[in-house]
Formats: C-alpha cells, sequence, structure tokens
C-alpha cells in the first residue's frame, strides 16, 4: 500500500469525471441557486439571536432530496452514503472535513 499523497483525492475526482459522474453532469445542467429564495422564503430560518447551531445551506439540503430521490434512499442510508461517496460530496459541495447533516436532520427537512 502506497502512502497518501496530496492529490489523491483530486485524482480520484478526475477518474469519477472520466467515467461520467452523473451528479457532476447534473450539476452543469442544473443551476440550483435559483431555488434559493423560494427556499428561504419557505423554511425561514430564525435570524440566530436565540443561539444554537446554524442550520445547514438549504440549497444544499434541497440538493441531499434529489440524490435521495434519484436513488432512493433513506435517511439513514443517505447520510452513510454522503460520507461514504467523493461523488455525492463533489455534488454537495462538501470536503472531508466538512459536516454532513445526520439523518434526522435530513428526515426534518
Amino acid at each position: 500500500m502506497k502512502q497518501p499523497g496530496f492529490f489523491d483525492v483530486e485524482e480520484r475526482l478526475a477518474r469519477l469525471s472520466g467515467l461520467g459522474d452523473q451528479l457532476e453532469a447534473f450539476s452543469r445542467t442544473v443551476d440550483f441557486e435559483v431555488f434559493r429564495p423560494d427556499l428561504e422564503l419557505a423554511l425561514a430560518y430564525s435570524d440566530g439571536s436565540k443561539g444554537g447551531r446554524p442550520p445547514f445551506d438549504p440549497v444544499l439540503m434541497f440538493k441531499i432530496l434529489v440524490i435521495q430521490t434519484l436513488n432512493n434512499l433513506s435517511d439513514e442510508r443517505t447520510e452513510y452514503l454522503i460520507n461514504d461517496r467523493l461523488s455525492f460530496m463533489r455534488f454537495l459541495g462538501l470536503g472531508l472535513s466538512d459536516r454532513v447533516p445526520d439523518a434526522k436532520t435530513v428526515w426534518l427537512f
């Protein structure tokens, strides 16, 4: 087994792109930011003055619902696969060290 390198993740993502990552193509085709005003209006998040953990980005959560629908996933399986799959992380704009919504957060959304 070789020692991990600085560019291993980028090389793996490039390989996924070369193999035809459907989520990457979907992300290039659909501008998810168009949905932001409607999502923010519908969710009506508080201003944070009462404290607590800040909510996840509404567009991120919407994209999670897209992944669930395309793959027919439960909330628990969605949480696992977001943590497991680089293609899911890339589609959602998450890095390896970013916080991932848990199954209960997905369910509540």
